[in-house]
């Protein structure tokens, strides 16, 4: 005989509501025992199933960034750096500049945790439901030039506005030329005041006209960039380069006489 719980059940499994399909019947057990109300009862199984979806959502997110690894901001070590303003990135971690269509903007030397900063404030955008795309400077630039061959650089542009919050890894660490340079300009300028920028450099703003081959550029650049922008300095030795030396420390000790 069917139950009004059963009914509940094929219906969810009709509509493709697992988690209601999987919990109906234990929260009524629940329910019956807790004598909740049929409101607090629908509410449970709803919300069940609202947050697997919104857990899947958040993973389809992030898979769909393309992140090189996931190194989270709980995982970021501010001993390490103790140059990082933890304020600020906490602030930065609730990913309301994305919904400004503000920018981060992440200087240093090679090693410092740039990378990882800004894969962490990524990771945090799309649990707040902000989607996202990385790559390097290189590879943005060979997606560009690619559309640009095909005559859809305009049409790609267009396209990458749709994403809330784009990270630019690893400007300067290759020189480009005035074509490579301009388009990564056109990048930036197109999501001036429409979208999100989190962009990563080895170089200090006074070195990019070296690295985008022409100083107007680089300066028309940053000048999109830092307008609605918190812009963030590291300092000191890579973190790899210590880990190497401590471990060496570690299996070859100094002796004392």
């Amino acid at each position: 005989m069917n139950t009004p719980v059963s009914e509940a059940i094929a219906a969810a499994r009709a509509l493709r509501l697992p988690l209601i399909v999987e919990h109906a019947e234990a929260l009524a057990d629940q329910a019956r025992d807790a004598h909740w109300t049929f409101e607090e009862y629908l509410a449970a199984l709803l919300s069940r199933q609202a947050a697997a979806r919104e857990a899947n959502g958040v993973t389809a997110r992030i898979r769909r960034a393309h992140f090189p690894r996931t190194t989270t901001l709980e995982d970021f070590n501010y001993t390490w750096q103790p140059s990082a303003p933890r304020q600020l990135i906490d602030h930065l971690a609730t990913s309301t500049f994305v919904t400004a269509r503000d920018n981060v903007v992440l200087l240093g030397p090679p090693g410092v945790g740039k990378t990882h900063l800004a894969i962490g404030l990524g990771i945090k955008a799309a649990g707040h439901g902000h989607t996202v795309a990385f790559k390097t400077a290189i590879e943005w630039i060979d997606e560009l030039a690619d559309a640009h061959a095909h005559g859809q650089l305009a049409a790609r542009l267009h396209d990458l506005d749709k994403t809330d919050l784009l990270i630019i890894d690893e400007l300067g660490y290759i020189p480009l030329d005035a074509d490579a340079a301009n388009l990564m300009f056109q990048l930036v300028s197109a999501r001036y005041e429409t979208g999100s920028i989190i962009i990563t450099s080895n170089l200090e703003f006074a070195r990019w006209g070296q690295a985008l081959s022409d100083p107007t550029v680089a300066a028309a650049m940053i000048d999109r960039l830092v307008h609605h922008a918190e812009i963030i300095a590291l300092k000191g030795e890579s973190y790899r380069t210590r880990t190497r030396r401590a471990k060496q420390n570690l299996d070859h000790p100094t002796s004392v006489a």
